[in-house]
């Protein structure tokens, strides 16, 4: 997809456009990477060994971690938990457990955080086994302080919100966790030329459904590993065109928030093809509600008002990242409609400082 001329009434949102865009070639990058250094990755896991795995990061990255520790516990049978940095910088007692035994993969675009850069100390205090990092800047705390370092410099970005680095790094723990779960990284090598034709088919449709009239609330319902993936819609919904989004577990959402919806609710799910049944149902219940539906399904089953048809010849682990690119667009095409620079979202800036001795 090739982006228009930038022209002063277009500037709004053209860095985001840009990265969203992008995304096949970052992906592209990143496989070339993880095939390079497949041999060296899978050394540096058998010398870990670690017998449980804490994934970690701050806002979007948090998101991810919870992703990337869904796939972890299902590809390796390890138990591995996604957590938000500053909780293991303020309380590590309630979040670590036998450290000394624990890989922490930190994840952080900038690579500066701070509550992220605390968090390797925290762990390193307490005697943990391993810190691994995933970080799109190499002269960074998390790019030089790490015990091992997956770089994804080629997604680095101008806007605030992230999108190309957030898929990147995503593609790339991908990979790592098929390395460590001793899977082919073959069938990630087509989840790139899927996402080109994906953002080619459906961004203007994207748009669209973003900007539906009457529509004042969004729902992203996604479980399993598409939890991560359903907030990190809501995140970026919410910081692009500043509107009421929140992010649920399919089956929970029946449980109280399902009375929110109705013609005035968009309910977007993001459907697996494990539970299909279940979460199908779920999304037929909020369209009877009123609400309206937009689903992302693997294979060519219909669900809701709308679907968005995803490969279903690849592997559970391979899938999550290949969401994304649909839930970034109708972000961005509602930032505009309403006149803000998906850029720039207010009360933001692209890296959180704090003093990093500040959080103990």
């Amino acid at each position: 997809m090739e982006t228009q001329p930038v022209t002063q009434e277009a500037e709004r949102g053209q860095h985001t456009l840009r990265e969203i865009v992008s995304q096949p070639y970052g992906w592209r990058k990143a496989h070339e990477q993880l095939v390079g250094r497949r041999d060296e990755i899978t050394a540096a896991w058998a010398k870990v060994q670690p017998q449980q795995i804490v994934v970690t990061g701050c806002g979007s990255t948090h998101y991810l971690a919870q992703t990337v520790a869904a796939l972890f516990q299902s590809v390796t049978g390890l138990p591995a938990r996604g957590v938000p940095a500053s909780e293991i910088a303020l309380f590590p007692n309630q979040v670590l457990y036998r450290p000394e035994e624990t890989l922490l993969l930190a994840i952080s675009r900038s690579g500066t955080t701070t509550e992220t850069a605390a968090a390797m100390d925290k762990f390193r205090s307490l005697g943990g086994k391993a810190v691994w990092g995933i970080t799109c800047y190499p002269d960074t705390p998390v790019g030089q302080e790490s015990d091992f370092v997956l770089l994804t410099d080629m997604a680095q970005e101008q806007s605030i919100a992230q999108t190309l680095s957030f898929s990147t790094m995503l593609y790339t723990a991908q990979g790592l966790v098929a390395l460590a779960g001793n899977q082919d990284l073959a069938p990630l090598a087509e989840l790139p030329a899927f996402c080109q034709q994906l953002i080619e088919a459906t961004y203007g449709f994207a748009t669209h459904w973003g900007t539906e009239p009457g529509v004042e609330r969004f729902f992203f319902l996604g479980s399993g590993p598409r939890y991560g993936i359903a907030c990190e819609a809501m995140l970026k919904m919410k910081e692009m065109s500043i509107t009421h989004a929140e992010a649920y577990h399919f089956l929970e959402f029946r449980h109280g928030p399902n009375a929110l919806v109705d013609d005035k609710a968009m309910v977007v799910g993001l459907i697996g093809t494990e539970q299909f049944k279940h979460e199908a149902a779920v999304i037929t219940e909020m369209a009877e509600m009123g609400g309206k539906t937009v689903t992302l399904v693997p294979g060519k089953t219909e669900a809701g008002h709308v679907t968005v048809h995803l490969p279903d010849n690849l592997p559970t682990w391979t899938m999550p990242v290949i969401y994304l690119p649909v839930l970034q667009s109708m972000a961005h095409g509602r930032s505009l409609q309403k006149g803000l620079d998906p850029d720039k979202p207010r009360n933001l800036s692209a890296v959180v400082f704090l003093e990093r001795g500040e959080l103990r």
